[in-house]
């Protein structure tokens, strides 16, 4: 960031500081100065760091605020002689001039329009245009120039159209068309995509919102009518137009920082004031303003303690609210419970959230070099969090099941993207030149775990048992059409060697059951129910999801065999992926401790010939809604297929548990609960008994 020093001591009181006075106190304010130019007119440009969180202090009223603070000056507002809202007479009012259908108010926040009659557009004033020149910028005309004074200023972008040029003369911010296109004020022309914001007028684009204007409405010599706009954007949005465009511009660096919706009728009101002064001019009475109404300013609390306790050193809660107050904070001392009410100011709304950043802000003023470095510094030793613990111990487990862990990364390319992407999502592209072979962000970590497994295959590498690897990873993905509803999910991620498709399914199950059960307890419900919405990389006839307690955590499937040719796997693969947040919330495990019983309790063992599409959960269900008397237990034991039980069929057997806990059972208390078993599972499943 360049500043002037004139102009930063024109916002001081007194203005007298010199440039080391300026350079001593900003860098101590946590921003150093990396460079320093003599300039004519006994002016000093200074080249200021700022860090990404600070995009109030792109601009000269942010660093004079700091200064302001460490130094004990007075800031000094730009005045404006009229009502910021109204404007300075009561003539014919701006929406009678034009209008502003704001379409997207979820990424402009704020959008006003102010319109100025009969402008004279024509060279700057000498101070204006020295005050430009001081910071790198060239002069272009009074009304351009008082936009980029304001955006050096105050640190908000405006911008200024050609009233006469709009078509209808009104304005709507908008997505871009497929394709739309529109010529800069650089003179290149481009073509829009539906995901880029922008400002049009009826019939066209003329501004790329928060990055450029546009060639066609762009203000010149024989502008006389003004629509000026100021305006809010999504840093997100206009980060992501900016990159692919290649467009670097001072507005899209501060609009990619933050700029607040409460700081924009003032900028605007300032850009007015300086437009009058310099231009003539009627000021339309009244601004368009479009977007949701603004939110009180943020209210965090500050303990006194434990200010005290993070800094370690004592300072009275009147001397943390007097640092906090020379920022711009509004602060109220709670005696009663020793700590400061404090409310965010406009341009801080975005980075004072927390009470430790209150804290910070404390030291800050108060000067880190007067922070006493110890010899030696306490610690206090805690237990890791809930959520480290369980991801230790899944992490172990693993292992000991014979999974090798994985960390790779999160870009694959679009037909890895798409195998992985479900009904009613998108996946995401990104616009990085890095990244040309492989530009899509992760769906899911399947696909870079079927990468790592190929690598491993070319590799030669063999393991009696299999290949086994797992991942915790995450998977990104856009919900609606037009891709500004970006989903994140943690996954844990596994695949392993299926030989035996089969077999692999079911061992795939067994570790998703065994993980559920040492996260969560024995008592979880693990339900595999086959799944109805399949995506291209699973298996049409062997995918499922997984569900515990009823809530759906996950899918199993081996992979399609058209994505295994993509990774060129020889051998089939069983892939599992579980939501980790809630596998690793589930932890603790619940358990319970019973006395051990004092009589010996009886186990059944029964073998049913089924479908072969009935699931386990159909038959453990079905056994429990008959609610055997005296039943304890219920347990899968194994499944047979083969030519005795006939084709499309298997043989399921179950074993029950019976247990008197006052006296010992005899077989002939427990046959008819059985005879009940058989004859429900037969009616509702059609089960047979197996000889």
């Amino acid at each position: 960031m360049l500043i002037s020093l004139k102009w930063l001591n024109r916002l001081l009181e007194p203005g007298d500081l010199s440039a080391d006075d300026v350079e001593r106190a900003l860098t101590h304010a946590g921003f150093p100065v990396e460079g320093r130019e003599e300039l004519s007119g006994a002016d000093v440009r200074l080249d200021v760091e700022i860090t990404s969180n600070r995009g109030d202090c792109i601009s000269h009223i942010g660093l004079a605020r700091e200064v302001a603070a460490a130094t004990g000056r007075r800031l000094k507002l730009p005045e404006i002689p009229f009502d910021i809202t109204l404007g300075p007479g009561a003539g014919d009012a701006a929406e009678d001039a034009t209008s502003v259908d704001n379409q997207t108010p979820e990424v402009c926040p704020r959008f006003t329009a102010r319109v100025i009659r009969n402008v004279k557009v024509g060279p700057s004033p000498k101070w204006l245009v020295e005050a430009l020149e001081a910071v790198g910028q060239r002069s272009i005309n009074n009304v351009v120039d008082a936009s980029n004074y304001v955006l050096f200023e105050l640190g908000n972008p405006t911008h200024t159209f050609d009233m006469k040029t709009l078509a209808e003369q009104r304005l709507i911010v908008r997505y871009a068309k497929k394709d739309e296109p529109l010529v800069t004020l650089e003179g290149k022309k481009h073509a829009l995509r539906t995901d880029e914001l922008v400002v049009a007028d009826a019939e066209r684009a003329v501004s790329l919102a928060g990055v450029i204007g546009g060639l066609d409405s762009a203000v010149t010599e024989k502008t006389t009518d003004i629509l000026l706009e100021a305006a809010t954007w999504d840093p997100a949005t206009i980060r992501r137009a900016a990159r692919r465009l290649r467009i670097i511009t001072d507005a899209g660096h501060r609009f990619e920082r933050v700029v607040s919706p409460r700081t924009v009728d003032f900028a605007a009101a300032r850009v007015a004031a300086i437009i009058l002064e310099t231009g003539g001019g009627e000021m339309l009475a009244g601004a368009i303003a479009a977007g949701p109404e603004l939110t009180p300013p943020p209210v965090v609390s500050m303990r006194a303690a434990r200010c005290t306790g993070l800094l370690g050193i004592e300072l009275s809660i009147d001397e943390m609210a007097n640092h906090l107050e020379a920022l711009g904070v509004a602060c109220e001392v709670d005696a009663a419970t020793e700590s400061v009410r404090c409310e965010t100011p406009d341009h801080r709304t975005n980075d004072l959230r927390r009470e430790v950043d209150l804290i910070e802000e404390v030291a800050r003023v108060h000067g880190y070099e007067k922070i006493p470095v110890r010899e030696k510094i306490e610690v206090a030793v805690a237990p890791p969090q809930e959520s480290e613990r369980a991801q230790r111990e899944i992490g172990s487990l693993l292992a000991g099941l014979g999974f090798y862990e994985t960390v790779t990364f999160s870009f694959v390319t679009a037909e890895q993207a798409a195998s992985c992407a479900p009904p009613g999502m998108r996946t995401i592209k990104v616009d990085e030149e890095r990244r040309k072979g492989a530009p899509y962000l992760r769906p899911s970590v399947w696909p870079s775990l079927l990468e790592c497994r190929r690598v491993n295959q070319d590799a030669g590498v063999r393991i009696e048992e299999g290949v086994r690897l797992f991942e915790f990873g995450a998977g990104f993905l856009e919900k609606d059409a037009k891709g500004r509803d970006t989903v994140e999910t943690r996954w844990l991620a596994m695949i392993m060697d299926a030989p035996d498709r089969q077999e692999g399914l079911r061992r795939m199950r067994g570790v998703i059951e065994t993980l559920v059960r040492t996260a969560g307890g024995a008592a979880r419900n693990v339900e595999v129910t086959p799944r109805a919405e399949r995506r291209p990389i699973d298996d049409p006839d062997a995918s499922a999801d997984i569900a515990v307690d009823g809530r759906r955590i996950g899918v199993m499937s081996l992979v399609a065999p058209a994505a295994m040719k993509v990774y060129e796997l020889d051998a089939p693969v069983v892939a599992a992926e579980l939501d980790a947040d809630a596998l690793l919330a589930m932890y603790p495990p619940k358990s319970s401790a019973a006395p051990l019983p004092a009589f010996p309790g009886i186990e059944r063992d029964l073998s049913i010939i089924v479908d072969e599409q009935t699931p386990w959960a159909k038959v453990a269900n079905t056994v429990e809604q008959e609610r055997p008397e005296k039943m304890t237990g219920l347990t899968f034991v194994g499944v047979y297929r083969g030519k005795q039980v006939g084709a499309g069929k298997k043989s399921v057997t179950l074993r029950l548990r019976f247990l008197d806990p006052e006296r010992t059972l005899r077989h002939e208390e427990v046959d008819p609960q059985m005879q009940r078993v058989v004859k429900a599972l037969g009616e509702k499943l059609g089960a047979e008994l197996r000889a």
